[in-house]
């Protein structure tokens, strides 16, 4: 009966790589004083009765280093829009030119970049929890099948396999860590 066992390791590897994508997209929010498109990805906008990202109320565009625009598409929406990138907490103050809103951003001070390679180091603990957490689930499944008749050689197999799925996923968040909090100490 336990011979059939097979753990599902496709599925542990696709939710352990959801927490890296997961924490890329966290780190593309964070602001490293460069302009980029994606730091705006977590502000949404309440247009037509719905909290909207802005990137589907407007074109998003960084026309230099220092400078992203937006092109509202509605004219009615340009101070909602505005309201809440003041109220995002990126530190960033938008400037008005009809349909267009300007955000030049500023230089960041070495206080500010501590405090963001911080607000890194927990994004990335959280990804760490998150595949320990599928980690966790896969090892439960493995008990589980012990429990069933599951030969010892095949447990330590399993074992084995799971924890080494899981040491790559922590190395990989340990080294976007770093290269993340490296880019926002650049000066």
């Amino acid at each position: 009966m336990s011979d059939d066992f097979e753990l599902d390791t496709k599925d542990l590897e696709r939710r352990m790589d959801g927490a890296m994508t997961s924490l890329r997209t966290e780190f593309a929010s964070l602001r490293t004083g460069r302009a980029s498109a994606s730091m705006l990805e977590p502000v949404m906008v309440d247009a037509y009765g719905a909290m909207t990202p802005i990137n589907q109320v407007g074109t998003v565009n960084v026309p230099e280093p220092r400078m992203v625009t937006i092109n509202v598409w509605d004219k009615g929406l340009v101070n909602k829009v505005e309201k809440a990138i003041r109220e995002s907490g990126l530190g960033i103050n938008p400037q008005m030119n009809g349909t267009i809103i300007m955000l030049p951003i500023p230089e960041l001070n070495e206080e500010r970049r501590k405090e963001l390679t911080k607000v890194a180091a927990q994004y990335a603990e959280n990804a760490r929890v998150a595949i320990r957490n599928v980690r966790r689930d896969g090892m439960d499944q493995i008990k589980k099948a012990k429990a069933d008749g599951m030969s010892e050689d095949d447990q330590k197999f399993w074992e084995t396999e799971v924890q080494d799925m899981t040491n790559l996923h922590i190395k990989s968040v340990d080294e976007a860590l770093e290269a993340k909090q490296a880019e926002i100490m650049q000066v």
